[in-house]
This record gives C-alpha cells, structure tokens and sequence, in this order.
C-alpha cells in the first residue's frame, strides 16, 4: 500500500478527508482550454448489452490545457432512471439505489447529448464499461472520444499497484460515498487534479492519451491449449464470446513487444495474429 509523499503520517497513522466538490482554481486565463466532460453510471449489473441504466452523472469542466488547473464548471446533470425491472437486492446494497427512488424517473437523453456535444473529450474509470452503456442510448456518444482514468494512467509508475478508484483515492488521502453516480464523478475529478502532483496532474496524462491511437491484437490461429489459454489471459487477453478469439488493446509503444511476447507465450517463431488500429473516437467501444 502506498500513500502519496504529501500525507502527513503521525504515529503510523493516515488522517483522510472527505473531499469537496471540484471548484474553480484560475478566475481568468489566455490560455487554451479544453472542455472535459467527466461520467459515471450505477447500472442493474455488469453485462454491457443487456443492463440497465439506474443513475447516470455528468459535469463538464473547462481546464486549461497546459497546466490542467480548472478555470470553470459548465455543466451538471445527474438523474435516476427506471430499468422497468427490480433492482437486485445486490446492487441495492452496492449503490445504496432502490426501486422505490427510481420509479418514473427517466434520463433526459436529448439534454445528455447537447451536454456531450459540447465537450472535447469524455473521461470516465473504465472507460469500457460507461461508454458501452451510454453507446446504447446516446447519439453523440458514439462519435465522441473517450479516456479512462484507470488505463489511460499509468498508475503503477506512480507507486500504486491498483486503479481501484476507492484505493486511488484512500492513497491520495481523501474519501467519499462510493457508487452514487455524482459522488463518483467528483471523486474522480478531485483525484486526477490533485494538487500534490504539482504541474503532472493525472489529468494531462489523460488528455495526451486521448490524442493517441490504440491497436488490438488479435490472437488468430492460436490452437486451444488450457495451459496456454491461461497465460494469455493472465497477460490481460479478453475473450471475445461472438468471434470466439483472444485479443488485447495496447498503445503504440507496446505494440512490438507485445507481438514479441504472443510470439513465444502461443505461436512456434512467428507471429500468426492479426493487428489492427483503433480510431480515436472507437476507443473503449464494446
């Protein structure tokens, strides 16, 4: 476990603070800026195609660009929404949503849009899993670009061994009300602005990764062996059930190595697989 250096650690002790709510840091700048719209969902469960939404949230920021620092809040738009089917008593438990606060409440999907049609650039933690829920009901989703606070930053370097964003957030020294939309997305902004990272926020890291393009590997030809099944999703390969094949996303400074390593872990000498390039605004789709 790992805390930043800025904690003030007494007796072996860590004091945490309930965040606040992301706040303007410049009053005015001649700097270009960038319109961030930061999202979240509690959803009926985890299966991407055939859950529902019960509360989504969204704030849009303007940064500015060079230094990331927040020169103003835009937007704010939170809602629950009726599934048309009871919520499990798990997700009730999860998220603290019951049917009874969901009942007759509806996203407003026409607001969504023009909220996202504004932004620059969508940021959510796991990136996959909120855009693959709003794909399905938003028309401005699908062309917009994405970035994911746990894989677009590389939190390892940064001494974490977890993009859990509870953890993220107890080692930066705050807390909050986990898996309520709002409490979520302003967790996430507080937590990739945070000052002790000076003038590196998390959040440039973000915005650069959003301007780079991601590949896939594609694991063809790869005869089932259940020993080497295991390796390759030990190395974070996801099965794709509708094409029946292994495959993984990597950015362009991995991509190399990466075809190296499928090389010796599932082929003889050469590599059989197949590549192919992402585009920006295709990232994190299903």
């Amino acid at each position: 476990m790992t805390f930043i250096n800025s904690l003030d650690v007494l007796s072996n002790k860590i004091t945490l603070t309930k965040y606040d709510p992301p706040a303007p840091e410049l009053l005015i700048t001649d700097q270009e800026c960038i319109r961030v719209a930061f999202l979240d969902t509690e959803t009926t469960g985890v299966d991407r195609m055939n859950d529902k939404i019960i509360e989504l949230a969204i704030k849009v920021v303007n940064f500015e660009r060079s230094s990331g620092r927040i020169v103003t809040v835009d937007e704010i738009y939170e809602s629950f929404n009726d599934p048309d089917e009871d919520i499990s008593n798990e997700i009730m438990l999860l998220t603290g949503i019951d049917n009874e606060m969901v009942e007759g409440q509806k996203i407003d999907w026409e607001r969504v849009d023009a909220i996202l049609d504004n932004a620059d650039l969508i940021i959510a933690h796991n990136a996959g899993f909120d855009r693959a829920f709003l794909d399905r009901y938003s028309s401005v989703s699908p062309k917009k670009i994405w970035a994911c606070s746990v894989n677009d930053i590389n939190w390892l370097e940064k001494g974490f061994s977890s993009a859990k964003q509870e953890l993220l957030c107890y080692w930066h020294g705050f807390y909050f009300d986990a898996h309520r939309a709002m409490n979520d997305v302003d967790a996430m902004i507080h937590l990739v602005t945070h000052k002790s990272y000076g003038d590196h926020r998390p959040l440039l890291e973000l915005i650069e990764a959003s301007k780079k393009p991601l590949y896939i590997i594609f694991a063809e030809n790869f005869q089932y062996d259940p020993v080497k099944k295991d390796i390759v999703k030990g190395n974070k390969y996801r099965w794709n059930s509708k094409d029946k094949i292994w495959y993984k996303n990597v950015g362009l400074d991995e991509l190399e190595r990466e075809k190296e390593w499928l090389t010796v872990a599932i082929y003889d000498s050469v590599f059989k697989g197949r590549v192919e390039e992402i585009n920006l605004n295709d990232k994190y789709k299903l």
